[in-house]
């Protein structure tokens, strides 16, 4: 299986959320059940249903993230010897050479990316365009709502 690249603040989240759910969530549902069982007749019993209903969302959800943190490629961008490229972790002022504006993107793993907080996926076309280009190049995105170009401003490793 492929590895796929994680920051190590996305693969630190990803173990705080496993060990959340080892430690706390797993156990107060496995009570829950018990609690529910206890209350007799399983068969028309709400509460055991939607306990066991939120017992399999939990262990679906620690086998998830157990995959991915042991298929996972972390990246310190701080550490890559990138000579001044955009690579995966870096940090990314863009200008909008259309009317100015300007954004900063953080290329992240799938996982991570949050457009509110700034961080995007490395499989997104704007991250896309920016892998390889250095601060002063001119990208072009091709994007669901036509073409947009950028310059590239700045590449920092955070």
């Amino acid at each position: 299986m492929a590895k796929t690249p994680m920051t190590l603040r996305g693969a630190e989240l990803l173990r705080v959320e496993l060990k959340q759910l080892k430690a706390i969530e797993r156990p107060a549902v496995t009570q829950a059940i018990a609690d529910a069982r206890a209350h007799g007749d399983l068969s028309e019993n709400a509460e055991y249903d939607a306990a066991r209903e939120r017992q399999g969302f939990i262990e679906a959800r620690i086998a998830d993230i157990e995959a991915k943190l042991a298929n996972a490629q972390v990246i310190d961008p701080r550490l890559v010897d990138a000579d001044g490229r955009c690579v995966f972790g870096s940090s990314v002022d863009l200008e909008d050479e259309a009317d100015g504006s300007a954004v900063s993107w953080q290329i992240v793993g799938e996982d991570e990316a949050d457009i509110k907080s700034g961080k995007i996926s490395i499989a997104s076309p704007i991250a896309r365009a920016l892998i390889g280009k250095y601060a002063g190049d001119a990208v072009e995105v091709h994007t669901p709502g036509g073409v947009k170009r950028y310059e590239i401003l700045d590449v920092r490793y955070e």
